[in-house]
């Protein structure tokens, strides 16, 4: 009796499927970055009303 360890051979990755993907995760990344550009505003305007300084609320928030 043998066994066989070894993986089964992969079947090529469809080029057009790869395309749909890529497109898919750059939507997701752009409106993940809409999403936290609009966070990142809200919570700096709330730190404003709040009367902290830019320098602060731009050291809070790393951006510098």
């Amino acid at each position: 009796m043998t066994n066989d360890y070894t993986r089964p051979a992969r079947t090529p990755f469809p080029r057009e499927l790869a395309t749909m993907i890529a497109r898919k995760a750059d939507a997701l990344a752009r409106r993940f970055e809409d999403q936290a550009i609009e966070r990142l505003v809200s919570d700096a305007q709330r730190a404003l009303d709040r009367g902290m300084t830019p320098a602060d609320i731009a050291r809070e928030m790393s951006l510098r």
